[in-house]
């Protein structure tokens, strides 16, 4: 019995210590803006692409026009298909476009020229030396 309480209590220190970690956080973070996000692009498909591409094609939901009925009482949502691809390609899009972003940031970083360090004390006593030694060479 010992025994399973060991595995056990090993088991969920090894999951606390997976759990604190930065990089679960962040994911866990990524994935509630995302789903928050999707509501976003959802709205600009369905209430402002939509009505733009309906324009176009005749009719309020343009995409939804695109449905085909199967005989059999079956229906392809094709309209739907498009609606969730657009989606996609929206949300890449800015994905790409926080990416790019971002590298860009890291990369201006990386090129900033890091200040020369101090002369230590033994090289201002070398320069020091060598001063001298020149002005004496100069004066003989």
């Amino acid at each position: 019995m010992e025994r399973i309480k060991e595995k056990t209590g090993g088991f969920l220190a090894e999951f606390r210590k997976f759990i604190a970690r930065g990089n679960v956080m962040d994911l866990a973070v990524g994935v509630i803006i995302g789903g928050a996000f999707k509501g976003i692009t959802d709205s600009l498909v369905n209430d402002i692409l939509n009505p733009i591409l309906g324009i176009f094609a005749g009719g309020n939901e343009a995409l939804a026009g695109l449905d085909i009925s199967v005989p059999g009482g079956g229906e392809i949502l094709l309209g739907s298909f498009l609606n969730a691809v657009l989606n996609f390609l929206i949300m890449a899009f800015v994905i790409f476009c926080l990416v790019k972003g971002m590298n860009r940031l890291y990369r201006k970083k990386e090129e900033a020229p890091a200040a020369p360090p101090a002369p230590t004390k033994e090289e201002l006593l070398l320069t020091e030396i060598r001063d001298l030694l020149k002005a004496r060479q100069e004066e003989g």
